[in-house]
C-alpha cells in the first residue's frame, strides 16, 4: 500500500486491516475532530469498486447505520470518510460473554434490522452481515456497520462470510433484502446460543448444511422457534420479504414471549455486556471524549475481514480534500460528493467542485413511454407506448426496464420472422399498456399488442402480454413462479383450469374447460400467462394453444387467490397486497 494520506489528518491508530481495506483513527488537525478513514488496500484493487462502494453507502441515511460521508480521491490514494462511534464489535462481545439473554439478542437483531430496512428502501443489499459488523455502544444501543460488499438488489456471485451466506449466495443467485435476513437471523441464534447456527469441518460441509441441512433450533427459546424457522427458510420466497418486514415480525414475538418492556431490559442487558469491553471502545482507549468526534457515538470498520470490532469517524477536512481538489488529479467518481468539514459545520462539494449539495435520490416511479424496436428490419414498423421506470437506484430500474420490455421485443421478432415466413407485405404493430398493480413489492403490466396486417389478419395474432417484476430485485416473476412448486402439480393446474372455466364470462373457457399442464405453463411461450392484481390473478388464455376453438382468440379470467388455496405462492398473495 502507498504511504499517501488524506491531507490534514494525523493517524491516531490503526483500527483494522483486511483484504478489501485498512481502517484508522485519525484526527483533524485543525478542528480536533476524530475520523475513521477506510483506505483502498493494494493497488490491484479496482478503484471503480471503491467509488462504487462510497456511492452505495452515501445513498443510506438512517441513525442505525453508521454515516458515511464521502469519498476522497487523488492520483496516489483513495478513502472514504466515515462517521464516528465508541463501543465493541458484537463479535468481541460474543467472544467475551458468550450466549446472550434472549431480550439482548432480539435488542442487538431489531437494530440491525432496521437499519438493513434503511439500505433496503434504497435498493442496497449488504450482503455481509456479521457479528464484526456490528457495534455495541456502551449505552447498549448498536450500529450497523462496514457495507464493504454491498450492492444493487440483484447481484449475484459468492460475496460473503461463508458462515452467516444464505443458500442463494452459495449458488451464486442474485442476491435481495431476504438474502440480509437469513443472515441476520444466523447471527441471531449465534447470540441467543452462543454458537454459529451451521458449524462443519471445511466449506464444501458448510455449503451442504446451508443448503439441505435442517434448521437448528436446538437451544433456541421454545417461543422464538418460529422466527428463527422463518428467517433461515432455504428459499429466499419463503422468508419475509426484507428487513422491515422481519421486524415486524419479529416485534410481535418479542412481545409475546417477553412482555412490552422486552427492548428495555435488554437494552440494558446489552449495556452491561458491553461494560467490560470498554477498554477496546476507540475514542474511550485514546481518552478522547464521544462529543470531539464528527457525530457522536458512530463506528465504522475495515471492509470484508478487518481485525478487531470497532472505528470511529468523522468528516473529511477541509484543507485535505480542499487540497485534493485544488490538486492536478482532481477529487472522487463523477457523480460523487466529499464532504468537507467547515466551521465546525459539514459544506457538500460536488465532484465538479460547483459547491452545490447533491440532489437527493428521485424516488423510484413508472410512466408510459414510446415504444419503438430497436430492430430495423423492414418488414415491421412497431409502435406504441410500454410502462418504464424511472428514479430509484440506476441499476435497479435498468434491470426493472428490461423485464418490463424483453416479452415486447419477444413478440415482435416473432411478428417478423411470421411475415417473412408468409412472405407478406410490411406491417405495422401498435402496444398499449395497462398497470394493474403499482407496487410497493411488484409491478405488474398487461401490454395489448396488435399486428396490423393484411395477410395475417386473424385475430390470433393480436394477443396480450402480462409481465410482473419484482420491484426488490428487478427480476421478472412469471406464472410458475407465481403458483410455486405446489401449482405445478397435476392438482394445481387442475384447479387452475376449473377456476377459469368458472370464472369465464360467456367464452368458449366456459363451454370447454382447458386441459392445463406444468409443461404448458412452463414453457418458453407459454399459452396460459398471468399479470398479479391485489386479489386476483388476471389470467390471459389463449384457447387456441390449449385445444381450443380457433376463433375464440385470447379470454382474460381473474382468478382470486382464495379460490386456489394452497396452489399459490402464500408470500406472493402478502405482497401483492391481498
Amino acid at each position: 500500500m502507498s504511504g499517501w494520506r488524506v491531507p490534514g489528518y494525523t493517524e491516531l491508530s490503526v483500527l483494522g486491516e483486511g483484504g478489501q481495506g485498512r481502517v484508522v483513527l485519525a484526527r483533524h488537525d485543525a478542528t480536533g475532530r476524530v475520523a475513521a478513514i477506510k483506505y483502498v488496500l493494494g493497488a490491484d484493487l479496482p478503484r471503480e469498486r471503491f467509488r462504487a462502494e462510497a456511492a452505495l453507502l452515501a445513498r443510506v441515511r438512517d441513525p442505525h447505520i453508521a454515516q458515511v460521508y464521502g469519498l476522497v480521491e487523488d492520483a496516489e490514494g483513495a478513502a472514504i470518510v466515515m462517521e464516528a462511534v465508541d463501543g465493541a464489535s458484537l463479535k468481541h462481545v460474543l467472544a467475551e460473554r458468550g450466549a446472550l439473554a434472549p431480550e439482548a439478542a432480539l435488542g442487538v437483531l431489531k437494530g440491525s434490522l432496521l437499519g438493513l430496512a434503511a439500505a433496503h428502501a434504497v435498493g442496497v443489499v449488504h450482503r455481509d452481515y456479521k457479528p464484526a459488523n456490528v457495534v455495541v455502544r456502551a449505552d447498549g444501543l448498536s450500529k450497523l456497520i462496514d457495507f464493504g460488499i454491498a450492492a444493487d438488489a440483484g447481484a449475484a456471485d459468492r460475496s460473503g462470510t461463508p458462515v452467516y451466506m444464505a443458500p442463494e449466495q452459495w449458488r451464486a443467485e442474485p442476491a435481495s433484502p431476504a438474502t440480509d435476513v437469513y443472515a441476520a437471523t444466523c447471527v441471531f441464534v449465534e447470540c441467543v446460543t452462543g454458537r454459529r447456527p451451521f458449524e462443519a469441518a471445511g466449506l464444501a460441509e458448510l455449503r451442504e448444511r446451508h443448503l439441505n441441512g435442517p434448521v437448528p433450533v436446538d437451544g433456541v427459546p421454545e417461543l422464538l422457534r418460529p422466527l428463527v424457522l422463518s428467517g433461515l427458510a432455504k428459499d429466499p420466497w419463503d422468508r419475509p420479504a426484507g428487513a422491515e418486514a422481519f421486524v415486524t415480525r419479529l416485534e410481535a414475538v418479542a412481545s409475546d414471549a417477553y412482555g412490552p418492556g422486552w427492548e428495555e431490559r435488554g437494552v440494558r442487558l446489552l449495556a452491561g455486556a458491553v461494560a467490560a469491553l470498554a477498554a477496546l471502545f476507540p475514542l474511550t482507549a485514546l481518552g478522547i471524549a464521544p462529543g470531539g468526534a464528527a457525530a457522536a457515538g458512530g463506528a465504522a470498520a475495515a471492509g470484508g475481514g478487518a481485525a478487531g470490532g470497532s472505528a470511529a469517524g468523522g468528516s473529511a477536512a477541509a484543507k485535505g480534500a480542499a487540497g485534493v481538489l485544488a490538486g492536478k488529479a482532481g477529487i472522487a467518481a463523477a457523480g460523487a460528493a466529499v464532504v468537507v468539514a467547515a466551521a465546525g459545520g459539514a459544506a457538500y462539494v460536488a465532484a465538479s467542485g460547483d459547491g452545490k449539495k447533491p440532489p437527493k435520490p428521485v424516488p423510484l416511479s413508472f410512466a408510459l413511454a414510446a415504444y419503438s424496436d430497436p430492430a430495423t428490419a423492414p418488414q415491421l414498423t412497431p409502435g406504441g407506448r410500454l410502462v418504464q421506470a424511472r428514479g430509484g437506484s440506476p441499476e435497479l430500474a435498468k434491470k426493472i426496464n428490461a423485464a418490463l420490455r424483453a416479452p415486447l421485443d419477444a413478440r415482435q421478432q416473432y411478428y417478423r420472422t411470421s411475415l417473412q415466413s408468409y412472405r407478406a407485405a410490411p406491417a405495422t404493430s401498435a402496444v398499449q399498456a395497462r398497470i394493474v398493480l403499482n407496487g410497493p413489492r411488484y409491478l405488474s403490466v398487461v401490454y395489448d399488442v396488435t399486428l396490423n396486417s393484411k395477410e395475417l389478419s386473424h385475430p390470433t395474432w393480436n394477443r396480450s402480454l402480462a409481465v410482473n417484476v419484482d420491484l426488490r430485485t428487478g427480476a421478472p416473476l412469471a406464472l410458475p413462479a407465481i403458483l410455486g412448486e405446489k401449482g405445478l402439480t397435476a392438482a394445481g393446474t387442475q384447479r387452475l383450469a376449473a377456476l377459469l372455466q368458472k370464472g369465464s364470462q360467456g367464452g368458449c373457457l366456459a363451454e370447454k374447460r382447458p386441459a392445463i399442464s406444468r409443461r404448458q405453463l412452463t414453457d418458453p411461450n407459454p399459452y396460459v400467462v398471468a399479470a398479479l392484481d391485489k386479489s386476483d390473478l388476471v389470467v390471459l388464455v389463449d384457447d387456441v394453444g390449449l385445444g381450443g376453438i380457433t376463433a375464440c382468440g385470447q379470454e382474460t379470467v381473474r382468478v382470486p387467490y382464495s379460490g386456489l388455496g394452497a396452489y399459490v405462492r402464500p408470500d406472493v398473495v402478502r405482497d401483492a397486497g391481498a
